[in-house]
């Protein structure tokens, strides 16, 4: 995590607190498997076990699923968590 911080600017280390907020707020019984910067996306994103993402890069939160290589994004984690159960 150290480094990960050190590499962050402001901005990047702000957006990583709300991403914390929102797996405290939703997802805080899931296993975190990665925390981490995208420098291509410059999503800032926690990585679960359970396979949904917490990302953002802009000014507002997405959560991401992976499905047959495509990236598909939800405004909210229950619509990420219904995906995943379909």
């Amino acid at each position: 995590m150290t480094e990960l911080l050190n590499t962050l600017c402001n901005w990047d280390k702000a957006r990583l607190i709300n991403v914390t907020q929102e797996y405290i707020n939703n997802a805080s019984d899931e296993e975190i498997m990665e925390t981490g910067y995208n420098s291509n996306s410059w999503y800032v994103y926690i990585a679960l076990e359970n396979g949904i993402s917490i990302c953002q890069a802009f000014n507002w939160i997405e959560y991401l699923v992976m499905e047959n290589w495509e990236e598909l994004f939800f405004d909210t984690y229950e619509e990420a968590e219904e995906k995943l159960n379909n």
